[in-house]
């Protein structure tokens, strides 16, 4: 391994600390993962395709994710680097690909900053529903910035605590729904899988329906990416990448197939309660209610906070860390790439936050126009993320094979190599050009419908092929691939 390592930045390149255990990066992943895609939108899923087709749905984007994960793992263990799949495509395809996808990565969640900004106070309404919203935040703002200003170490400690307590939530609820359905708690005889057949179940609405939540389960698993963020600040990333690697993508389909489980057997998917995005019949909410806890809801709504600022720490985090590196990379404004004492990129960890409460404000002009169409311009960038992760690490196989060197210099090796990133890459793509397939097939093609879906495209490839003609780059030859690692 040493015969192939360089110091690819040089000695003048600004350090990051390498503060993050395996608990914290395996708990910054699995947090990533498990919010309000799961907490909510698990119950419109069941309803819309049935339990049945809800299952397959997120089991078969479970896999491609867990395929996903074992690719960047893979990168990230051998290479570790903030810019993680955008700094792997500028050494593997194509600097104008690598460009593309930090920006629009690092957008992506600037602007999801926003959203969380926005989500705290209405969640805090709930209790409050006379209080300011500007209150409410003021103190998220303040709470975010704060943790990820001390040092990575107390952002990776924060970010630990916030998934244990959706991960205890999620076991706590697994167990609890597991009682009900045998009939030890609750007080009503065992359901079994009663509401698994009742109606045209458990595969309601057919084909089609279930596509729709194949769709949907997506967004659900994104943020998974964050175990590439984390690697630059990773301590012994060759050991502990893997580590997370392995045990956290069955962690997360477990609490998902169990979790969606326990709900299609103790509630009907006929129920139109699943349906509502109100935190007071969250599928959640509506078993702990019925096993008679009269706060659920309250405890709901406050597991759902939790959620919510673990979305914004991890956000800042993962959009500032992008930002240097590109501002490292020369993709960025070089100040970006300045460090505090702590080692925190100060400027683009402010420049961040900034964009995001900018992307806030735009909300309250023009009936929220404007803020609707920066969520919709990002909505798409997850997706485009995962592409270029499964085809960076397509290349930097070929490219190891390419220029002689031996995979056991490898520290992980991904599973079902080339199989793997192709399958992802496949799925993924289908999920992306399938975004809103009902727009083509009414009487009439929704050309706004369309807009409003695709419009995260054509925005990164304006990105993509700017740079590509501004600077004249071409895919690179596997055998100029750049695999050389810093010391």
């Amino acid at each position: 391994m040493s015969e192939i390592k360089v110091n690819q930045l040089g000695h003048k390149a600004p350090k990051l600390k390498k503060e993050l255990k395996s608990r914290h990066i395996t708990m910054i992943s699995l947090g990533g993962t498990i919010g309000t895609g799961l907490f909510l939108a698990s119950g419109g899923a069941i309803a819309q395709a049935g339990p049945g087709g809800a299952l397959l749905a997120y089991a078969l984007i479970g896999i491609m994710v867990y395929f996903l994960m074992t690719s960047l793992g893979e990168m990230a263990a051998y290479m570790p680097s903030s810019g993680s799949f955008s700094t792997y495509a500028t050494k593997f395809v194509d600097p104008a690909l690598g460009f593309a996808l930090g920006w629009n990565y690092w957008y992506n969640w600037a602007i999801t900053i926003a959203a969380e900004i926005a989500a705290v106070s209405l969640i805090m309404k709930y209790w409050f529903p006379d209080s300011s919203s500007a209150l409410w935040t003021v103190l998220f703002i303040a709470v975010v910035l704060t943790f990820n200003l001390l040092s990575v170490k107390s952002y990776g400690e924060s970010e630990y605590w916030f998934a244990m307590i959706k991960v205890a939530t999620v076991i706590v609820f697994i167990i609890i729904s597991l009682l009900m359905i045998f009939g030890i708690l609750g007080g009503q005889a065992p359901v079994g899988f009663t509401n698994f057949f009742i109606s045209d179940g458990p595969f309601h609405g057919g084909f089609l329906a279930t596509f729709g939540i194949f769709l949907a389960a997506g967004f659900s698993f994104q943020g998974t990416e964050l175990l590439g963020i984390t690697a630059g600040e990773t301590d012994d990333p060759g050991k502990n990448i893997p580590k997370a690697v392995k045990s956290v993508f069955w962690r997360i389909i477990l609490f998902y197939i169990l979790a969606i489980g326990a709900i299609g057997m103790l509630i009907p998917f006929t129920d139109e309660r699943l349906l509502s995005e109100d935190i007071a019949v969250s599928p959640f909410t509506l078993v702990f209610d019925r096993l008679g806890i009269a706060f659920a809801a309250s405890l709901m709504n406050a597991i759902i906070l939790t959620a919510m600022l673990s979305a914004g720490n991890s956000g800042l985090y993962a959009s500032s860390r992008m930002l240097w590196q590109l501002a490292v990379d020369g993709h960025a404004p070089k100040f970006f790439s300045k460090l505090s004492r702590r080692g925190i990129p100060i400027y683009a960890l402010m420049a961040t936050l900034a964009v995001g409460c900018l992307a806030f404000l735009a909300s309250f002009f023009g009936d929220g126009v404007v803020y609707i169409w920066l969520l919709n311009a990002s909505g798409m960038s997850g997706f485009i993320a995962w592409l270029g992760i499964a085809f960076s690490h397509y290349r930097f196989r070929r490219a190891f094979d390419a220029q002689g060197l031996d995979p056991k210099l490898l520290p992980y090796k991904a599973k079902l190599y080339p199989f793997g990133p192709l399958f992802a890459f496949t799925v993924c793509m289908i999920v992306v050009i399938g975004q809103n397939y009902t727009a083509f097939t009414g009487e009439k093609i929704d050309w706004y419908g369309i807009l409003v879906s695709y419009i995260g495209i054509p925005l990164f490839l304006a990105l993509w092929l700017g740079y590509k003609i501004k600077h004249k780059t071409k895919m690179l030859p596997l055998k100029d691939c750049d695999l050389k690692v810093e010391d």
